[in-house]
């Protein structure tokens, strides 16, 4: 089993960022937006109903701080429209990972957890494996870094936030 430092898991989010985020939408900046809707089309609420990503269609869709949501059928979407709190994922639906960085970083359906009721997502598997050896700690670090990056630019955030 191959151990990632935090400086070559930074490096590693750092490239892919800047890579994939040349230039953000309006949308972009609080929330992650892929192919125009929101966590890239995925169902924010299948990862509750039926616990794994499944991907939103162009027929069910919703507006949300914004952003165009989609769902896989009408009930989620009137879930989602009812409780959007419950349901959006937290961190903008950006890498929660990343966040606890100081960073915001695209992440992939099938890196995620539900926390306490709440849905994180992440970049990679290899992300995500590294955020479950610390779920509290880097939730908490996430959580207070997305007060001070929540309304800048994925491109503008090029140091670290160390926390210790």
């Amino acid at each position: 089993m191959t151990l990632y430092t935090s400086k070559s898991v930074l490096l590693a989010l750092t490239a892919l960022f800047s890579a994939s985020a040349l230039s953000a939408s309006a949308d972009e900046i609080t929330t992650f937006t892929k192919s125009g809707a929101a966590i890239g089309g995925t169902d924010p609420v299948a990862y509750f109903t039926e616990g794994k990503p499944v991907a939103g269609t162009d027929e069910f869709t919703a507006k949300y701080d914004d952003v165009t949501w989609k769902f896989s059928s009408a009930e989620n979407r009137d879930k989602f429209l009812a409780e959007p709190a419950k349901y959006a994922p937290q961190y903008g639906g950006f890498c929660a990972f990343g966040a606890a960085m100081g960073f915001k970083v695209p992440v992939v359906p099938e890196a995620w957890s539900i926390v306490d009721g709440k849905l994180y997502l992440n970049n990679s598997l290899k992300v995500q494996e590294r955020f479950e050896t610390d779920v509290p700690g880097f939730i908490n670090k996430a959580t207070l870094n997305w007060e001070i990056i929540k309304d800048k630019k994925p491109e503008d955030l090029k140091d670290p936030i160390i926390r210790d």
